[in-house]
């Protein structure tokens, strides 16, 4: 499996990874055929699916691991998406909660890496569920950073600093087929996501010790910063930023120095 640490962070933009670095390329090639695979064959239809597993939970694994001798190993109580000796790499495309019990008991033993994936840039085709007809994609306004990822994040904030735990982040091109079956009139709010389908793999961030979490803090802020600093330096809403720094703070990433009227200040802890 790949395990390369690759990439860093500046400003919540991902920098391009030098040429000289093959990794990321045999990633790249391996998603390509992972691509080629899932997409390509009759399982990826919209609808169709080997034990319920969605498209873009299916490439992931194949990227990560194109061995599928390796794939869905039950290891006591639960299945591994992936294991290879003393190692597990769980794809986790949302809902961290529910992950919270599997998590916990393969951390006992094994090496587990959480991989998640962001879309960086996302069409989107909506989807009449009755009579099964297409829109045509349009590009979501909306670029993926990884200050999204905080909101799972806080859910299994209680393992983040577990020694064998590794975060893998992974940013894509993506189209999502959403269902117009919302509430509001044109049944778009409150909608449910049909499918996603990977098209290009943009990069890859691994954090693999507490102290990498500074690297998703944004580099501009420099000295002390409050929480509407952090939340106009990542793009994101302050609901976001607050759960953003509840983790960093949480994993020893920032402190929080004093108060500047009813705002807390945060630093980069030393």
């Amino acid at each position: 499996m790949f395990q390369d640490k690759i990439l860093c962070y500046n400003d919540f933009e991902i920098n391009m990874i030098e040429s000289s670095d093959k990794g990321y390329y045999i990633m790249k090639e391996q998603f390509e055929n992972a691509c080629k695979f899932i997409v390509g064959s009759e399982r990826a239809r919209p609808g169709i699916g080997t034990l319920g597993e969605k498209t873009l939970h299916a490439v992931l694994k194949y990227t990560f691991e194109p061995d599928p001798c390796k794939h869905e190993i039950k290891i006591g109580n639960f299945y591994a998406d992936i294991a290879d000796g003393n190692t597990i790499m769980e794809i986790q495309t949302r809902n961290f909660n529910v992950l919270r019990k599997k998590l916990s008991f393969f951390l006992e033993n094994y090496i587990v890496t959480v991989v998640h994936p962001i879309p960086r840039t996302k069409w989107i085709v909506w989807l009449d569920p009755e009579t099964g007809e297409a829109t045509k994609k349009r590009k979501s306004p909306k670029s993926g950073t990884i200050c999204d990822a905080f909101y799972e994040l806080y859910k299994i904030k209680q393992l983040l600093l577990h020694p064998n735990l590794r975060l893998c982040f992974v940013f894509l091109d993506i189209i999502e087929y959403r269902n117009l079956d919302g509430w509001s009139k044109d049944k778009k709010k409150g909608s449910s996501r049909f499918e996603r389908i990977p098209k290009r793999l943009d990069n890859i961030v691994f954090v693999n010790s507490a102290k990498e979490y500074q690297n998703l803090i944004p580099e501009s802020l420099s000295g002390n910063f409050t929480t509407k600093d952090f939340q106009k330096a990542a793009g994101r809403n302050l609901h976001h930023a607050q759960i953003a720094l509840n983790v960093l703070k949480y994993v020893g990433a920032v402190t929080q120095v004093g108060k500047q009227g009813n705002a807390h200040v945060y630093e980069r802890a030393t």
